[in-house]
């Protein structure tokens, strides 16, 4: 099991270690016990947040409402909430991300 992700009654939390200002959005890999993401977006006026949300919910293919930000607002550690998934899933993607397939 990838430690950035937690179960939890509403879906899945996922740990992030979020660098903005980066060339492109992407997952990099792991960061510690967190998930290690660039987004393209500074990080201000909760930018780099709604960008992350949004990233998110493209790659889990859900409506943004559904990725929610528990933690972390103002800083570049963060716990998502991406409700309505389970953790097999969530881990299936990201492994897959992280690997490059």
């Amino acid at each position: 099991m990838i430690e950035c992700l937690k179960e939890h009654p509403g879906g899945t939390i996922v740990s992030l270690h979020v660098q903005p200002r980066s060339s492109r959005n992407q997952i990099v890999g792991l960061h510690g016990d967190s998930l290690k993401i660039k987004l393209t977006s500074p990080p201000v006026e909760g930018a780099a947040n709604k960008c992350c949300r949004e990233y998110l919910a493209k790659l889990f293919k859900l409506p943004k409402s559904d990725v929610e930000l528990l933690s972390g607002d103002k800083a570049r550690q963060k716990r998502i909430l991406l409700h309505g998934l389970d953790l097999p899933l969530v881990e299936s993607v990201l492994k897959k991300k992280i690997s490059g397939s």
